[in-house]
């Protein structure tokens, strides 16, 4: 295989990344440039295109808006309209703009598409080589867009080559089993193309014709130029045949090259050393555009025009190298004994309001979704509280930078100003921690010790998001560092005991007083924690002791002015949420907690209790963010699709079947997946990143939900932060394409996604409006997310 260098132009960089899936898919040799259409000056491309002769091909990436709009398409018309004579895939907008700079009338479709499958049928070009056409075939593909090229407008030098084989959709679950998917590795063979090509001229669509029986232009290809659009994904986890349709371009662009002129592999200008692409000469010497004052990085490149990982440190000088030592003790088959971790909880940490506690809480075992437990409170010499709040306004353009508080345990407080911000602080504290890793053999489980806290969603300007409209009332990050902390095994019923301490210091004070604690829990019977039987107390959003920050008319107002901007291709999905807030006072938070766990129990449920802060954070959630093991596997779990559980289990059963094949929730779980993909790409191994879980059912105590499991194996140059900062906000929490879409949501939601504060108890929720969305029924799945945490509140306020 020849090797050849691609640069992608997105409208927000590292949204769609679709050119990073061509390296990690083994269709580029190198890693791709990803530049935003405004990162760079023509001249600047110009000057890589013809004089450096840097990049081989031109992906024209997918993103929400219109081909119409300057600030959606940016340089993208221009390089479409000039570069002749280099091969260029326009991808969904990229594919709209082909036609729009030739002169095509882009419209609306008869309906948004998002996230939703159609059998295509096609001309065999070269394209589509090798991929079988029409109905029945096995060639679906995954369509994200509410505009369309009109076929009836298109020039001469316009060719359509595809087009879906009727106006349905279906959905991925019904044709899972007879298709090979993106992600899966039998693709059809070369050896299996035609040998000779169809003719394009008398391929027998007709656009009038076509139109009329509902069928929507796919795929165009100009008749002289190496130029392709289409309107589908193709690196979509649901789109069959989309390596192929890779592949295919990557042969497109070698045979051009072959006829042409040398690929750039023979060029000097360029090293393909490494993970990234360099190009040789200094971006300063380049043109007067705006270079000159942006911020160089690595090599020499400019760090917000060129590069794969591009919101990814690689490199984070430490604040000081601190050697520490793990001690810890096990007992076997002990947590049984002495009540479970419940009642271990309550009697190690529960006293005086279990002040400066946390406990992540795998409160629901079944079926090996969790197996342990941390839990910790205040003590050792390294403990300490830190706390994060932004410096910017909300409503104007980030500049970076925040305060962030630290007391230690004897009460002493510092507060620092971080021009870099958090995410960078604590990316430079781990990587200062050193240690023996023959301390942590014999450990079943891969949390030892360390931070534990949140990260509020206002860090997402830390992440690539331009501003936050609203300002949080509580601090953006909250974190103790736990040095003292005990585990429970919920599979082997063990309990341990574990501290951190620096290698200097010898005392092993905490682990014989947990000790002494925990042998004398064995010998004593557990009191019951929390009254067994329910309160029976009903909980309607118009109470009086709950307000709700919007009102049903309200929330379904938010919902269609979401609609509204996915119709307009603003965004494909977005993760409308809203807040029930009641005043408290004097409740038992603890108690609060230890009936919420009961009544909803979740494998990923925590306790965090910021004492000074007057924060208490009381969690329930099925749903994993990340998980990064030792062996540098990276897990997302992101969770789209809810359904209320049934009265008898013939009801609960149809539910859940009806969950699991509508393809509203499919289409909503298969684009958050799609996302995750990417997110995840931005710093795993090229060709690491799958999907071994697509839409699985889960069950819990209130509901039903669709689960889909995408996992990678990190690179070893990137930490922990790295990885979280590439995925933050979560996707299920923002909807797709991310920075977009959060950009929506901050201008339709009315407060800031809090935590529980001071004198009042506040409970987030909300589901994921898409074309296919009905607001009434997203105003219900909204108060179904409510009704276990509130009427807990209820019960114990």
């Amino acid at each position: 295989m020849m090797k050849f260098t691609a640069i992608e132009v997105d409208k927000v960089k590292n949204e769609t990344a679709l050119a990073i899936l061509l390296y990690f898919f083994g269709f580029v040799a190198v890693p791709p440039v990803v530049i935003r259409n405004d990162d760079w000056t023509w001249e600047d491309l110009c000057h890589y295109l013809y004089e450096e002769k840097a990049f081989d091909n031109i992906v024209i990436s997918p993103g929400p808006g219109s081909p119409a709009y300057a600030n959606d398409i940016g340089i993208c018309l221009r390089l479409l309209h000039e570069c002749k004579d280099i091969p260029i895939l326009g991808v969904c907008l990229g594919h709209q703009a082909l036609g729009y700079v030739h002169g095509a009338k882009v419209v609306h479709a008869n309906e948004p598409v998002h996230g939703r499958l159609s059998e295509i049928e096609h001309s065999g070009c070269s394209l589509f080589n090798g991929i079988p056409s029409g109905r029945n075939s096995g060639s679906k593909v995954v369509r994200y867009h509410s505009l369309v090229i009109d076929p009836e407008s298109l020039p001469k030098e316009l060719i359509p080559i595809s087009w879906t084989c009727s106006a349905d959709t279906q959905s991925f679950l019904e044709i899972s089993n007879s298709s090979s998917i993106s992600d899966v590795r039998d693709i059809v063979s070369s050896d299996s193309r035609s040998e000779v090509q169809k003719s394009l001229r008398v391929w027998p669509f007709n656009g009038h014709r076509n139109k009329e029986n509902g069928k929507v232009l796919m795929a165009v290809m100009h008749s002289i130029r190496p130029h392709y659009g289409v309107q589908f994904h193709p690196e979509s986890i649901g789109t069959c045949f989309g390596r192929e349709i890779f592949k295919n371009f990557r042969e497109i662009t070698e045979d051009h090259w072959l006829k042409h002129g040398p690929l750039v592999a023979c060029k000097e200008n360029v090293d393909h050393s490494g993970n990234q692409t360099i190009l040789r000469k200094p971006v300063e010497q380049l043109s007067d555009g705006p270079f000159p004052s942006r911020g160089i990085g690595l090599n020499g490149v400019s760090r917000k025009g060129v590069g794969l990982f591009d919101l990814v440190n690689l490199s984070y000088p430490s604040n000081g190298v601190k050697f520490l030592k793990l001690t810890w003790k096990k007992y076997d088959h002990l947590a049984s004994e002495v009540g479970g971790a419940k009642n271990i909880f309550f009697q190690m940490f529960g006293h005086h309001k279990a002040e400066n506690t946390f406990w992540l809480d795998s409160s629901s075992i079944e079926k090996g979704r969790a197996r342990f437990s941390f839990m910790g409170g205040k003590g050792g010499s390294l403990w300490k509280q830190m706390v994060f709040t932004l410096s910017d306004e909300s409503g104007h353009p980030f500049e970076g930078g925040g305060y962030l508080s630290i007391e230690d345990v004897q009460g002493s407080a510092t507060k620092t100003f971080l021009k870099d911000g958090f995410f960078d602080y604590l990316n430079k504290e781990l990587s200062s921690f050193q240690y023996k890793r023959e301390d942590y053999d014999g450990l079943p489980f891969d949390f030892h010790g360390g931070y534990v806290g949140y990260f509020g969603y206002e860090l997402k300007v830390e992440c690539g998001a331009a501003y936050n409209q609203h300002k949080s009332r509580t601090p953006d990050a909250c974190f103790f560092f736990a040095d003292n902390l005990l585990v429970v095994d919920h599979s082997s019923d063990d309990v341990y005991l574990l501290s951190i301490h620096e290698e200097c210091n010898t005392s092993t004070s905490w682990l014989d007083d947990a000790e002494i604690k925990l042998m004398e829990l064995r010998t004593s019977v557990p009191d019951k924690l929390t009254e067994e039987s329910s309160l029976n107390v009903s909980f309607t959003p118009g109470k009086v002791d709950f307000v709700a920050e919007k009102s049903k008319e309200g929330y379904i107002s938010d919902v269609e002015k979401c609609k509204e901007y996915i119709k307009d291709g603003e965004s494909y999905e977005l993760c409308l949420t809203t807040q029930i807030r009641k005043k408290i006072e004097d409740t038992d938070a603890l108690r609060l907690y230890l009936r919420l766990r009961e009544t909803n129990p979740a494998p990923y449920a925590a306790w965090l209790n910021f004492s000074k802060e007057d924060i208490c954070i009381c969690c329930s959630s099925p749903e994993r963010f990340l998980q990064l093991n030792r062996d540098g596997v990276l897990e997302a779990k992101p969770i789209k699709g809810t359904s209320k559980r049934g009265v008898t289990k013939e009801e609960d059963e149809q539910l859940k079947m009806q969950l699991q094949y509508s393809e509203k929730n499919q289409s909503e779980n298969l684009m958050i997946v799609d996302l995750l993909r990417n997110d995840l790409g931005r710093v795993c191994e090229p060709g690491s990143v799958h999907v071994p879980l697509l839409m699985d059912i889960e069950s819990y105590a209130t509901v039903h939900t669709m689960v889909s499991t995408v996992r990678g194996k990190k690179q070893a140059n990137l930490s922990a932060i790295d990885c979280i900062k590439a995925a933050f906000p979560g996707g299920s929490m923002t909807g797709a394409p991310k920075l977009r879409s959060m950009e929506l949501l901050d201008s339709i939601e009315s407060c800031p996604r809090v935590v529980l504060h001071e004198g009042e108890a506040s409970i987030g929720a909300g589901g994921a409006i898409i074309a296919l969305s009905d607001p009434s029924e997203e105003y219900e799945e909204m108060i179904l997310k409510t009704n276990a945490p509130s009427r807990v509140v209820m019960e114990y306020s």
